[in-house]
């Protein structure tokens, strides 16, 4: 037997047409797209600061982050009345940590220092960041020491107003103009003639080598400190 809720019938001269009605129901596709991407947003909460991220992100390297967007029944986390899995840790770093999953680079403010991100890359096991800080750490710790190697070294040369330009354009072996000073201010106790100058350079050397073969000058500044160089 057919009902008007699923057929509607009608007659065109001596032909009865027999229209089908569908009465499914709509489909919840865009619906159950909506909320699987409502669901890949997580909320964390870090040392009390609130951090938004998506699971896809926090699951980029196998780390506890990513066990924890997982629903990993043996890994106990609590949350808070928002929602936001609680986390205690530095949030500071946190978001150095958090900035490396999303683009893959480590990027530090100048208040953070490399151990400090080492601590939290450890301690969420992302063995790729670990990797990363160790050799940014080594890459440091190498500069320091050559920076430890070496000196800067200054001579103070007196010359006359004509000589200053010859001075300048004679530096060489490493030397580098750094400063250059005019008439003796009022009331200094340093005085010098008029028209005369001081004019301050410096060298950087190594301090495994012997002094006297890394602050030589060229000659036309010997020639000068000659006439009057003051240290």
């Amino acid at each position: 037997m057919l009902t008007n809720d699923n057929f509607s019938s009608q007659k065109n001269g001596d032909t009865n047409s027999i229209v089908h009605i569908d009465t499914r129901p709509m489909s919840t596709s865009t619906t159950s797209s909506s909320s699987d991407a409502k669901r890949d947003w997580v909320l964390l909460n870090v040392g009390g600061k609130h951090f938004m991220t998506t699971r896809s992100t926090l699951s980029k390297e196998e780390s506890f982050l990513g066990r924890l967007c997982q629903y990993e029944p043996d890994l106990k986390t609590d949350v808070d009345d928002k929602g936001a899995y609680l986390i205690d840790r530095d949030p500071n770093y946190f978001n150095v940590v958090l900035n490396y999953l999303r683009h893959g680079k480590l990027i530090l403010e100048t208040n953070l220092v490399e151990e400090g991100v080492l601590e939290e890359a450890e301690f969420y096991n992302i063995r790729p960041l670990i990797e990363l800080v160790k050799e940014k750490i080594r890459e440091r710790d190498r500069r320091k020491f050559n920076d430890c190697r070496t000196s800067r070294v200054y001579r103070v040369i007196q010359c006359q107003e004509k000589e200053v330009t010859q001075l300048m354009s004679s530096l060489s072996d490493g030397w580098k103009f750094e400063q250059l000073i005019g008439h003796s201010p009022v009331g200094s106790s340093y005085m010098y003639p008029e028209g005369e100058f001081l004019c301050i350079v410096s060298k950087q050397y190594d301090r495994g080598t012997r002094e006297d073969n890394n602050t030589s000058v060229s000659e036309r500044v010997k020639i000068l400190q000659e006439r009057g160089s003051r240290m």
